[in-house]
């Protein structure tokens, strides 16, 4: 059964109480019956709806792709508008704009529902009639409440939202799984496929904000000849193919890759997919999370736009906290755990994700908003167990050591006027040549593998002063501290990692602004005892409290500390040159930027429940440094072993005043001094800063 036949018998079986519900929703536009300010809410609210039944109506009778480019940039924009920024201050779904009109604590609430609601713009496109009828049917429960004036109150509306979870958990969360895990699900995928992706009009047949981005991307990937994105094609799944090769990992045995990506890169998508295929690999799409009880908060995981405002994605991110008690997280979990049993079959043909990361939007600094929902310390505590108990439960089914995964990223045009010679830089980057790191980062190793520890130190303003401790080795002839990272699961090349022994590290962490999963950070600072954080603080916002809340959510997801989880440097000079030349520091994504110093990751070590997987570098040595004080718990107290989080925070090397790595016998080696590498046989990788 293909995807729209599947959809087809879904629909049908809800389609009474779908059209049942659209009638209703028309009738709040006649209706006088709910008084201000509450009345212009679901007016709005219902008009907007209308557009989403009239777009799933497009879609349902494959009327969508008839419409010329204006018709649909059109409609595209009418389904967007209220949450763009221009719009976004007296929209609805601003929790601020809410608040103010309609007071704080039916803002919040309403604010909310609203959120939920335009949901719909993506079951319309993806012809899902059931998840549409449920969100009508809240919202035309909620207006009955308010029809009922001297009746109704708030903990009867709240009460109408919490049962509403729960009722619908398990139907949410099941789909959300097999989006995850089944290939027939091919909304995405078919699209791709079936178009001429040089009729633009295909990007607006996936229900996402098309904006510049996308067209301008798609526009310039069909420009270029197709030998180069083939090649990009190549680089991205030839990756994918050598890091299950490097695993010893039989990918014979998988059945499906799940490719996440930024719309307007189908052209080099579409490509993948046939070199997906020739592994024998089937393509799994699903988008980024609508419902809030899917969302991990802001982030944005699976296929996407570049969005419409990140500032309503980062308003609404804890929009959970509205529902969740320990009932619902129960629940949740149950759903989760019961969906992935009913597909336990595809997911033991799961061989992991292939991302295609992009970079260039332009900087956001959140806005700290008073009226938004935030999760209480009970609830933080609920966030953190439902992120460690299911992720037991996905890699219960989808076996760590079994998978493997590939990550490659590009600019988009919002970077600016320079967008193409950037693009073919980035290219460069991406196919740097293997051979030459692995012999240099071997030599980097070599003198690692001798030390008891590291000392790493800033320079000019920077704070940094840190002591990282090595894991000791039984038998260095034979055994290796540090993975010699080189362009396979993590493209472009450039790393050693390790997993650092956590007793004894110490001291403080501290870059002058960085951006991490899209946030700006600006005088970031952590301290680790025991290679445990103890503090931390950066200067985004004049109240102490409002910093340290900011980096609680976003670096350590509502724990109370983490451990340092990796520690690397990077090597990758001719990238941190390109992020110079085109002044794109602030641009570079995670992927690129921790090539371009010594990085240190908060969280889980890079080898989480893969730690029993055999793995050796090029010269042959096994690598032994896989587990730290924390995540050896795993033989014994599982629950206790891992965060479900890992960030990496990168020194460049102009704020970097040295690396030297110390043996037991007080016997100090530099690496880098004052941003150089000085280590006999890595000269050449200064060869670019003179070049530049």
């Amino acid at each position: 059964m293909n995807y729209q036949e599947l959809m087809k018998e879904q629909n049908d079986s809800i389609r009474e109480r779908y059209e049942l519900a659209v009638w209703r929703v028309n009738e709040i536009k006649k209706e006088d019956s709910v008084k201000e300010p509450y009345r212009d809410y679901f007016l709005k609210v219902a008009a907007f709806i209308e557009k989403a039944v009239g777009f799933s109506a497009l879609t349902e009778q494959n009327k969508l792709k008839a419409l010329s480019l204006k018709e649909l940039q059109e409609l595209n924009k009418s389904l967007y508008e209220d949450i763009l920024p221009e719009n976004y201050e007296s929209s609805y779904a601003n929790p601020a704009y809410a608040a103010e009109r309609l007071g704080k604590k039916y803002g919040k609430i309403l604010s909310y529902l609203y959120a939920e609601v335009r949901g719909m713009i993506v079951y319309a496109a993806e012809a899902r009639l059931y998840f549409m009828t449920i969100y009508m049917e809240l919202l035309i429960e909620i207006y009955n409440y308010f029809e009922e004036e001297d009746e109704y109150t708030y903990k009867d509306i709240k009460r109408a939202v919490c049962d509403f979870n729960m009722d619908n958990c398990n139907d949410i969360m099941e789909y959300r799984t097999r989006e995850l895990l089944d290939e027939e699900l091919s909304f995405a995928a078919d699209i791709i496929e079936s178009w001429e992706l040089s009729d633009l009009r295909y990007l607006y047949q996936f229900g996402e904000y098309i904006g510049e981005n996308e067209i301008k991307t798609a526009e310039f990937l069909n420009k270029l000849p197709e030998e180069e994105v083939k090649a990009m094609a190549f680089t991205y799944t030839d990756g994918y193919r050598r890091g299950f090769q490097a695993g010893g990992i039989d990918l014979s045995k998988k059945k499906t890759v799940c490719i996440r990506y930024n719309i307007g890169f189908e052209r080099m998508v579409k490509y993948a997919i046939e070199y997906f295929a020739e592994m024998g690999l089937k393509p799994i799409m699903y988008r980024t999370a609508t419902a809030s009880m899917d969302k991990k908060q802001q982030l944005r995981i699976g296929y996407h736009s570049t969005g419409p405002n990140y500032q309503y994605d980062y308003d609404h991110r804890f929009d959970i906290g509205l529902y969740m008690d320990k009932a619902f997280h129960e629940r949740r979990l149950q759903a989760y755990k019961a969906s992935f049993e009913k597909y336990k079959d595809k997911a033991a043909g799961f061989a992991g994700p292939a991302l295609i990361q992009v970079f260039g939007e332009k900087n956001f600094a959140p806005k700290a908003k008073e009226e938004v929902i935030k999760l209480d310390k009970r609830q933080q505590k609920l966030s953190v167990a439902y992120q460690r108990d299911s992720n037991m439960v996905f890699y219960q089914y989808i076996k760590g050591d079994e998978t493997s995964f590939t990550i490659i990223a590009y600019p988009i045009t919002e970077i600016g006027e320079k967008f193409e010679e950037i693009f073919r830089e980035t290219v460069k980057v991406n196919n740097l040549d293997n051979d030459i790191y692995k012999g240099i980062q071997q030599k980097i190793i070599d003198c690692l593998d001798t030390g008891e520890y590291v000392r790493i130190k800033g320079t000019g303003n920077n704070r940094t002063d840190l002591k990282v401790m090595l894991y000791e080795m039984e038998d260095p002839a034979t055994e290796t501290i540090f993975e010699n990272c080189t362009a396979d699961v993590n493209i472009p090349v450039g790393e050693v990692f390790t997993s650092p022994k956590l007793t004894g590290t110490e001291g403080v962490l501290n870059v002058s602004r960085i951006f991490l999963n899209g946030l700006e950070y600006t005088d970031l600072s952590i301290t680790f005892k025991d290679g445990m954080i103890t503090e931390y603080n950066c200067g985004n916002f004049t109240n102490p409290e409002e910093n340290k809340r900011y980096m609680k959510e976003n670096i350590l997801y509502n724990q109370d500390t983490l451990p340092m989880g990796e520690f690397a440097i990077g090597t990758n000079t001719t990238a941190y040159v390109m992020a110079g030349k085109y002044g794109i520091w602030d641009k570079l994504p995670i992927l690129i930027a921790e090539k371009t110093g010594p990085h240190f990751a908060v969280g889980d070590t890079c080898y989480k429940m893969s730690e029993e997987l055999t793995l050796r570098n090029p010269d042959g040595k096994k690598i032994v440094a896989k587990d730290n004080e924390v995540s050896i718990l795993r033989l014994t107290e599982i629950e206790k072993a891992y965060f479900n989080c890992h960030t990496d925070i990168t020194i460049p090397y102009d704020e970097l005043e040295e690396i030297t790595v110390v043996n037991k016998n007080g016997k100090e080696t530099a690496i880098i001094k004052n941003g150089r590498f000085v280590l006999a046989g890595t000269e050449s990788l200064n060869e670019a800063f003179q070049n530049n």
